[in-house]
């Protein structure tokens, strides 16, 4: 080690993070030899990322036969490893005591249904009050495991299915699956217009030129790809379930946009409030009242990180959204009604 360069034990910690230490050993099986040093490690320890195990090897925390060695030295079988394992846990999030809507717990993971207005991560102006906060107060554990096991998220104002990971391997073997897009997802969504059948859209998304709180589709934008197909028609809205393919923030209120038939009640891509001609003055009211994208995550599905079994759950509408689709349905009962 270079006498100019600290050591990782050496740096100055934040002051919202706790860190404990674990001494991790193995020994490379001759079934390895050539492999560079990280793939060795995320075959030997599948519990923790490639990525956690890189950062070891930088802060030269990974020892080869007591010796240190960079990420790409080629192991040759029989070699033993030592790791000086250090785990973070922030500690600026606190446990709170705010309910939670379980649909599935064991061991390795969590099925949450996220009601409306509630926050997923703390980020500015929402240090408390969210989902990790909840979870960190009912499985305390969780504060070893990355963003408290949260593996994906929805918006603040959209409903729905969420998993999180309890443990390092099923965080890691989760993540993987996000990434590899196996995971189902799909949402149900009340769009203006009328479309006349399902589709796809398979647009970029990044973020916006001029406004940088908005994502927008952009020649520059991640791959982003979207499927939907028709549930029910109205006489000016249309009622989808969308699958997503990729998983870009605000993925399905963009696209929606972008195809000119954005959400009911999104504020931010929604647009100027449309209303069919003839409307009644219940659905005017419960269009202007509709003050949040009326999006839900209504099925999610993935394979269990540690059994391997395949495994579904489904959310129904809640209950602003039961309302707005009745609402539309009478609507169009009531203007059928007035031709006959």
């Amino acid at each position: 080690m270079s006498p100019n360069k600290p050591h990782a034990a050496d740096l100055p910690l934040p002051d919202d993070t706790v860190h404990t230490h674990r001494r991790l050993t193995s020994v490379v099986p001759d079934d390895m030899t050539g492999l560079r040093l990280d793939q060795a490690l995320s075959r030997l320890f599948p519990e923790f990322s490639r990525a956690r195990l890189q950062a070891w090897i930088g802060s030269e925390l990974v020892k080869v036969d007591g010796v240190l060695r960079r990420q790409r030295h080629r192991v040759k079988g029989g070699e033993q490893i030592e790791i000086e394992a250090v785990l973070e846990a922030t500690g600026i999030e606190t446990a709170e005591d705010i309910p939670l809507s379980i649909v599935y717990e064991d061991e390795a993971l969590l099925v949450i249904d996220k009601p409306v207005g509630l926050v997923v991560h703390p980020g500015a102006g929402n240090r408390q009050g969210t989902m990790l906060n909840a979870l960190l107060h009912h499985a305390p554990m969780l504060a070893m495991v990355p963003r408290a096991g949260i593996v994906h998220r929805i918006d603040k104002d959209t409903s729905g299915l969420l998993v999180v990971a309890k443990t390092l391997e099923a965080h890691t073997a989760l993540t993987e699956q996000l990434q590899q897009r196996l995971f189902h997802r799909v949402y149900q969504a009340v769009v203006w217009g009328v479309l006349p059948a399902g589709g796809q859209v398979d647009a970029p998304i990044g973020r916006h030129p001029q406004q940088r709180t908005r994502m927008a589709v952009t020649q520059g934008g991640r791959e982003a790809v979207t499927h939907y197909r028709v549930l029910e028609r109205f006489r000016g809205h249309t009622l989808l379930s969308v699958r997503l393919e990729t998983g870009r923030t605000h993925q399905i209120r963009v696209h929606m946009a972008h195809i000119r038939h954005p959400i009911v009640g999104d504020p931010v891509y929604g647009g100027r409030l449309r209303v069919p001609k003839g409307a009644t003055e219940t659905l005017l009211e419960m269009l202007n009242d509709f003050r949040r994208q009326a999006l839900h995550a209504a099925e999610l599905g993935l394979t269990h990180p540690t059994a391997g079994q395949e495994m579904q759950w489904q959310s129904p509408l809640p209950d602003d959204m039961r309302a707005l689709v009745e609402c539309l349905r009478d609507d169009c009962r009531q203007a059928t009604g007035s031709r006959s």
